[in-house]
Order: structure tokens, then sequence, then C-alpha cells
């Protein structure tokens, strides 16, 4: 905990430490890995129990589904059903039921305190009898209340609850929107599976073992893991429900029973953003507001006239929009951000994917293309035909992320290393070196490095060992202004990946011929927490003569099927530097970088402690660790301001600046490599290592929402411990600072903020 925390929230971050410390502590003890590599981190190899690589079919991800929000009540619903046991999820029957209701309680602006918690029984027996209680975890009051409520109503609605491992009951097979009936997921398509995901169970291949319900924890507590598909113009309220164990024991040894769910990175209202320490308890829910807007909706094309700032209507017309088309998102995801627990929780299981519609990325090939004229906005990225959006056929999500697992199979997780904890096992879309059967032609790949600390740099080949061009048209949630092929005169093969950045590709596979097989390969080696310590040559890996980090090496195998249709989508040659553009950089002018509020924050070990190591300064200040009383930096709306990130020797730093995007000005005094320069960021990887630099200039806006939001480093081993920072968005000449809420078992209490001086990055 932070230099100030209250002594409310130093308990319970004591207890909870004391809870997870005790439940390691009674588990197996780790050797080292081999000397020089720590790898996985502080504990033995991950047993394969007899798996070839390539032998189980990758996951494609399970949608959500939402619903129309509902607008009566309803008298049979029932509340969340609490578990048996204090060390258990409810019962898996009983939360389907749940789950498939309407959505009820009627959602309200500010906080639901006027029903109670439905678990305050259990909770007097697991862990205290509670003299007040809430239905709703977030903060109570004005201060949480949901920003621009009535402007921006919810019109559609998803909910889920996080929960133990369970097998999958076919929830959601119905609220697929290809409703196993269109393109490749109908009968005869690749990716039909049966027509359900029902009996599927959490595991890492068919011939692992099933995972521990205290092991892994995911939303609805079910594999495949979760994607949002959302329409830009139509605002969502996601209800999250807690349904973790009370017993904050029962978690195999790491990960912490309270939450909060950060939408990284949406341009939503602070409320709504997943505050670190604005988390709710087990049996509560918390009602997050996304109002889908586009940046710049105050300002720009308030008219709502240019039809390139819209979203697909359903029946093939484009429903026109407020706000900068030029802003237009793509590729985001959504994961817990508890306060000093973000790693433990993320790596456990508490994160999905989240998919943004637009006119001009539809996901609708062949369909009022971008060829001609802006009246066509739709750029016709490789997904489908069947569907008026959202066609998921060739366009796929990838989560890539490193794990570790004990002799018996069950999730492992190393809490004492604070510099970063790295697993030897890489899989994507929680599948142990996967493959995946592909048409022969053009796919888009969506990949998130959904590690808590190590970074990718992904190669992609063929068997033979040649590279296979393809071009890169999204970095971070954001479509790029030019597609930048691959190889190219800076790189043979995808820049760096840190931990929650996003790179769009588009890989052709047309030419190879049925059975051909092609990988993604890392080439990226740790050797502990820190950072990337070498890129291993391609041959050496290929050839079997590198031996050292597990996790380098090929990780996913596209096995190619022939394919008689006719690929409509867009070829992203057409769209290099030189020809046509995708989606233009927004731009600051020359008055605005002039007269930008300047801001430093140096990342590094300044000031810290051996609790908690990691700190951030500000503008030459002292280095703090993270205090949620503390704002650190206070922008006005409206305003426009330039952020001076700088890193240490020796250390890497993925820094996440959560709310708005910015536009790299400078990295390491040169411009932006082709990869960014085109491109708007939410992640900046701060390191001495290749594709990186310890300086990075970034000018950003701030509009449309005010309050809370967070700065980071995204290893998020450093950021809890603790390598955060709390920001606010003010009105211009405000002076009141939003209180700082504290969150317990039976509600919210406000303490005072203090900023830091004017000249210290606070105070505007």
């Amino acid at each position: 905990m932070g230099d100030n925390m209250s002594v409310q929230l130093k308990s319970f971050g004591r207890l909870a430490a004391a809870l997870v410390l005790a439940a390691v502590s009674a588990g197996p003890v780790f050797a080292q890995a081999a000397p020089g590599f720590d790898v996985p981190t502080g504990a033995a190899a991950s047993p394969l129990f007899g798996v070839q690589p390539f032998t189980a079919e990758m996951m494609l991800f399970e949608e959500f589904g939402t619903k129309p929000v509902p607008n009566s009540t309803c008298p049979t619903c029932t509340m969340l059903p609490a578990p048996a046991t204090c060390g258990a999820s409810p019962v898996s029957a009983a939360l389907d039921t749940f789950l498939g209701q309407p959505l009820w309680p009627t959602p309200t602006r500010a906080a639901n305190t006027a029903q109670a918690n439905p678990w305050s029984a259990k909770i007097a027996t697991c862990v205290k009898p509670l003299a007040t209680s809430a239905i709703e975890g977030r903060p109570s009051g004005e201060w949480f209340a949901h920003q621009r409520w009535t402007e921006f109503p919810s019109k559609v609605f998803f909910q889920s609850a996080t929960a133990g491992a369970r097998p999958n009951g076919g929830l959601r097979d119905s609220l697929q929107r290809h409703h196993w009936a269109t393109g490749e997921f109908k009968v005869g398509g690749l990716y039909y599976r049966g027509g359900t995901n029902k009996n599927l169970q959490v595991r890492f291949h068919p011939a692992f073992p099933v995972q521990n319900a205290n092991s892994v924890w995911t939303f609805d507590g079910t594999m495949p893991p979760k994607l949002l598909m959302a329409r830009y113009g139509e605002p969502i309220l996601f209800r999250h429900f807690n349904a973790l164990p009370l017993d904050a024991a029962a978690n195999n040894g790491f990960g912490i029973h309270t939450l909060t769910t950060h939408e990284h990175n949406g341009h939503n209202p602070a409320e709504s953003d997943g505050y670190a320490a604005a988390f709710f308890f087990p049996g509560q829910y918390y009602d997050y507001h996304w109002p889908m807007v586009l940046a710049g909706h105050d300002s720009i094309n308030a008219a709502a006239t240019d039809i390139r700032a819209g979203m697909p209507n359903g029946s093939g017309g484009i429903t026109k929009i407020r706000g900068d088309w030029h802003e237009t998102m793509s590729t985001h995801w959504f994961h817990d951000h508890m306060l000093d627990f973000t790693a433990q929780n993320v790596y456990k299981g508490s994160a999905a994917m989240m998919n943004y519609y637009s006119a001009i990325d539809r996901g609708r090939e062949g369909f009022q293309c971008n060829y001609a004229n802006a009246s066509n906005p739709n750029l016709c990225l490789p997904s489908g035909t069947a569907l008026d959006w959202g066609n998921r056929d060739y366009d796929v999500n990838l989560m890539i992320a490193d794990k570790a697992w004990d002799a018996t199979g069950q999730l492992f997780f190393n809490i004492f290393n604070k510099d970063g904890f790295l697993g030897d096992r890489v899989l994507v879309n929680w599948t142990y070196k996967p493959f995946f059967n592909v048409r022969a032609r053009r796919y888009r790949f969506r990949i998130l490095n959904g590690a808590v600390s190590r970074y990718f740099k992904i190669a992609v080949v063929t068997e033979a060992g040649q590279r296979v061009p393809f071009h890169m048209i999204g970095n971070d949630g954001n479509i790029m202004e030019n597609a930048v092929p691959f190889p190219n005169a800076q790189s043979q093969d995808l820049p760096q990946m840190g931990i929650a950045e996003r790179y769009d590709i588009v890989v052709d596979f047309k030419g190879f011929a049925p059975g051909t097989k092609i990988y993604l390969v890392n080439l990226l080696e740790h050797r502990n927490g820190t950072g990337p310590q070498a890129e291993i040559p391609l041959a050496n890996i290929l050839n079997n003569t590198y031996v050292g980090d597990p996790a380098v090496g090929k990780f996913l195998e596209f096995r190619v099927v022939a394919y008689t249709g006719v690929d409509q989508s867009m070829n992203p040659a057409d769209y290099v530097v030189g020809r046509k553009t995708m989606i233009p950089a927004p731009t600051f002018t020359a008055a605005e970088l002039a007269g930008a509020r300047q801001r430093t924050f140096q990342f590094s070990k300044q000031n810290g402690t051996d609790d908690k190591p990691w700190t951030i300064a500000v503008d030459g200040g002292q280095g703090f660790g993270m205090d949620p009383h503390r704002i650190s930096a206070a922008p006005t709306k409206g305003a426009v301001e330039i952020w001076h990130l700088r890193g240490g020797s020796g250390w890497a730093h993925p820094v996440h600046i959560h709310f708005e995007e910015g536009k790299i000005l400078s990295r390491g005094g040169a411009p932006a490599p082709l990869w960014e320069a085109g491109a708007r960021k939410d992640v900046y990887r701060l390191s001495t290592f290749a594709d990186s630099s310890n300086n990075i200039d970034v000018a950003i806006r701030f509009r449309e929402f005010m309050g809370t939001y967070m700065e980071h480093c995204h290893n998020t081993q450093h950021e809890d411990n603790a390598m955060l920072l709390r920001w606010d968005i003010k009105n211009p000449g405000a002076a009141v600072a939003i209180p700082t809420p504290v969150q317990t078992w039976e509600g919210t209490f406000y303490e005072p903020t203090f900023a830091l001086p004017a000249g210290n990055g606070g105070g505007g």
C-alpha cells in the first residue's frame, strides 16, 4: 500500500496478504529452474503430462452476447445464489439460471444501497456479522454516480459473474451472433464445434488435469474466454457480479476475492473505468456504464453529419453519431484492476476481450468498401459476409499469455517476486501450444499480450523456416493511418509487444497448399522478470540449438485448409504509406502543443521500500508508491497536455495511461517508428531494449468525462508493488477534489484527498 493509505485500507491489505501467504505456505516448495533462467519464476518446470505441442485445437472466444435493457420490473427474478460453503462459488446450475435472468434490480444512477447484499447471512457466518450491507459495491453517493446517465442511456446489457472454474453449461450458446448457423460457424464450417460450448472444462489441454475452482477464476467461471461485441452509439450496461468464495484463503495461494473492472482503454466515465480502490465484495454487483461514444463527442461533428462517424445499424445502413471519426477504436480488452492484486487476479483468469464495431470497422467484408469515396467508409477488413456487422469467420482474437502450473497441473503463481512473474508455458486463448485451421485466404488476427510480466516478439514462419509476409493494421485499440508491411526496413518481425499491447495483423494464407503448416514464433528471451533479455535469431530457434527460456519458440500452429469462396476483404498493401489511408491519426496544432501543460513521470525504484519497491516521481519530485488519496496530476477538461514518460536502466516498464489515447511526439528523442508513427497508443514501452526507449513524449487531449483515473506500469507485478498513481480530470477552475472512497463489507466511506503541489505534477 502507499505511504499515506488509510488505516482501513492498510488493515485490509495486511489481512488479505496474510491469508494469501498462509495458503501458499501450506503448499509445496518449488525448486528454482535451470541456472541463469528463473523461468518459471521461483518454481520447477510445469509438467506436460506426455502431451506434444500442437495437439489441441485452439478455442475461439465465446461472445457474452448483449440483450436490450428491459423497461419493466421482473417479479420472478431471484438474487445471486449464495454458495453452499465459505470456500466455494455458487452451485453451477443455479448460477447459470441466475445469469440467464433479465437485468434486475433496475440500474440506478447512484449505487443501489437500498437493497442488501444477498449473501449477508452467509457473510455473517464466514466473515463477520454486518450492521449494514448493500447489493451494489460501487462507491455510494454522488462522487461515483454515473455521469451523463440520462444523455447516454444504456440500450443493451450483459451480465456475468466472476466465479471459480466450472464446466460450461451452454449458457451463452444462443447468444452467439453467428447462432452456429452462418459462415464458418455453421454445420460443415471450420469452427462449428458441434454448435455448442456446453460441457467444455477449464483446462489447458484436453489431456491436462481439469483446473480446480480455487485455481482459475473467470467470467462465468467457464471457458472459452469471453468476448464482448460492441457498437459505437449503443451504450452498454455491464452488471458484474462477484461470485468468488467468501473465504479469502480459498484461492490456491494467490488472487484476492475483491474485484474492480477496467475496460482498457475505453472512453468511459471515471466511475466506470475500474479505479483500483473502487472494488466490490463477494455477493455484490457493480454496474459499469460504457457510453460507447467517440472521443470529441462534445466538440467535433456535433451535428452528426459525417458518415464515417457511425454505427452499423443491423440492416445494411449506418446510424450517424457525434464525435471525431479519427478516434474510432477497434480492439480492446477488460480485466481486473484490484488494488495490489491486479497481477494475481488477471493471471488467474479475470480478463476478456472486446471488439468495437463502427462505420469504418464494420466486421463485414465485400460491403460498401472504402475503395472509391468517403460515402462508403467500411474498410472491409477480413471478417466474413453473412452478418451485417461483427462477422468472426476470418477475424480472430488471440490472447497470448505465459503460465505455470504445479506437479498436479494446477495453475501456479509466485506472489513473492516483485520484479515480475514469468511462466514457462505459452497459452493461446488458454490452450497450450494449440493448432488452428485457417482457410487459404486473408485473416485478421487481433493479438493481445495478456501476460502479467512477459514481453513477446512474434515472427510468422512456414514449417521450412521462411518468413511469411503480413501487414500490421492496428496498434493498441486503434486502426492505424497506414498498413505497415513486414518485413520492412526497420524490422523483419512484429515489434516487441509489452504487456497489454494489442497488435492487429492481416496474414494472407492464399497460395499455401492445403495441409501447409505456418507458425507464430516468440523470439524474445527473458531470464527473469526485469524485462526482455535478448532477441534470439530465428534460425537458432528453428534448428533447436537455442536452449534457455522455454517460452521462446513456436507457440501457435496454423493448418491451411482449402478455400473455395471469394475473398472480398481489403488488400492491406493498398493502404501502405504513399497509397490510401485507413484512419488518419488526429493531429495537434502548433499552438496547442506550444501552450500545452507539460508533466514528467519517472518510473523507477526511487524512494521505494522492500515491501513496495516501485515508484513514480512526478516533475522531478520525490518518488511515491501508490496512495489512493494522492492526486499526482489534475488536467482540466478540454486541455491538451504533453506527458514525458521516463524509465531507468535495466528495467522494462510498459506504461499505461487510462481513458485517452496519446500521440507519440518522439521516442528516445527521435521520430516514432513505422508502427507507431501513424497510430494512437495507450501503452508505451519504456526500456533500453530494442524496439523501445527510456524516453517517450506523448500529447493527450482530455474530453467528455471527468473524475479519477490511473497511470501505471502494466508489468502488473510492478503496478501492485506499487508503480501506480491517481490522476483526476477536473472542470477548469475547479478547486474541490473528489474524496477517496474506502470500501468495506458494510459500505463506502470517504476520506479527504490531497494533491501534489502545482509545480510537482498536481494542482492542474
